[in-house]
């Protein structure tokens, strides 16, 4: 087989050899406890320093704003739990096709005692910032929409919300896992008081994350222990891990627009391959207002979870949505959000492009999926 394809970036990301040479050092000579006051343990800490300051300028925030986690799943169960636990009220707002870390966090809550509206989307998978508003009552203590969807790459109007949530003094948490690192983020221009990122998800290592917390944020630790990251995280932290953090973060914030303009533009030729050449194909998602690189489309009469199988067999990498949930073969929820028929959601795929990206990939993908796709069409009485 040919070299790899991977469009899965969405899932994953390839780390950037200059993070690896970054990390490599507090495996082997900084080892230290950063908790330790000894030399070693300074060293570490002062790992951990760097790269709250290279975070804290990737969003616009303080460095002491910003808590070190294992990643987007813990980022947001700390934001959601940790504020619904802080006794402000008890009802959160929502919406219906937020990732599963957020809605099972809301699950968990309901079955404390909480109330959780989860507001609807559009057939572009928007939610509407008059429908944040209209769902908030004097009990509300949280609103947590996420800023861009792993599955049909569409953009929430973050700014907009964080506008209603101030205004009625109302907690707003965005999961800003897909767009950290890939698009501009701001904190305080856009009233987000709460924010989950993952290094993972821009060319960072695995297991380890922010929340972003609003200095005058209220919040319930989830982890207890050693009172680590101001107490709001406790645990030894994982100094490797947050040093390439901190630098990945940091060359996102060098790179993005350039890297976003560049992978927008492949993303652009695949999609117009795919729709222009293979009969009853459709993109899902907002047709303009989404991430650089993610693609969802929808091909009648072709199963998605064994077109990616196919796919695979020729050695191109894309996933069903969310690489969370793809073994459930369930239609992604998202899709349904947006109004798609069962059928047809259940004919998805996801295409996400990253740094490794080349306009080969996107031309040998798009000759391929149009022979994969007919062959399969061939197979199909129905079709």
């Amino acid at each position: 087989m040919d070299e790899l394809i991977y469009l899965d970036n969405a899932a994953s990301t390839p780390v950037d050899p200059r993070v690896v040479t970054a990390m490599l050092p507090y495996f082997t000579w900084h080892y230290g406890n950063p908790s330790a006051i000894h030399p070693m343990g300074r060293r570490a800490d002062e790992a951990l320093e760097t790269a709250r300051e290279q975070v804290a300028a990737l969003i616009n925030c303080q460095p002491e704003e910003v808590i070190f986690t294992s990643g987007g799943t813990e980022s947001d169960n700390l934001a959601i739990s940790g504020a619904a636990m802080a006794g402000r009220g008890r009802h959160i707002i929502t919406s219906e096709i937020e990732h599963h870390a957020v809605l099972l966090a809301c699950h968990a809550l309901e079955k404390k005692g909480f109330e959780v509206t989860y507001l609807p989307v559009d057939s572009f998978g928007q939610v509407s910032p008059k429908d944040v508003e209209a769902a908030i009552t004097p009990q509300t203590a949280l609103v947590s929409i996420m800023a861009a969807n792993n599955v049909i790459g569409t953009l929430q109007p973050v700014a907009e919300i964080g506008a209603v949530c101030r205004r009625q003094g109302v907690i707003f948490h965005t999961d800003a896992v897909q767009m950290a690192g890939h698009l501009p983020l701001d904190v305080k221009r856009d009233n987000i008081d709460l924010l989950s990122l993952s290094a993972h998800k821009f060319n960072g290592p695995k297991g380890v994350g922010i929340l972003y917390a609003k200095g005058d944020v209220p919040l319930a630790p989830l982890i207890l222990g050693g009172g680590q990251e101001s107490g709001l995280r406790s645990g030894t932290e994982n100094v490797p891990g947050i040093a390439g953090l901190g630098l990945a973060a940091g060359i996102a914030a060098l790179e993005m627009q350039e890297e976003a303009g560049r992978v927008s533009s492949l993303r652009k030729k695949l999609a117009e391959a795919i729709l222009g050449s293979i009969p009853g194909s459709r993109l899902n998602g907002h047709p303009q207002k989404r991430l650089p690189g993610n693609l969802n489309i929808s091909f009648e009469g072709v199963e998605g979870e064994y077109l990616s199988k196919e796919l695979a067999k020729q050695g191109i990498c894309v996933s069903t949505g969310s690489a969370c949930s793809s073994a459930s073969h369930e239609a992604p929820y998202v899709l349904l959000a947006t109004g798609l028929e069962r059928d047809l959601a259940n004919c998805s795929i996801r295409l996400s492009l990253g740094k490794m990206t080349t306009p080969e990939h996107i031309q040998k993908t798009a000759d391929t999926l149009s022979a994969v796709v007919s062959q399969i069409r061939r197979q199909t009485p129905v079709w």
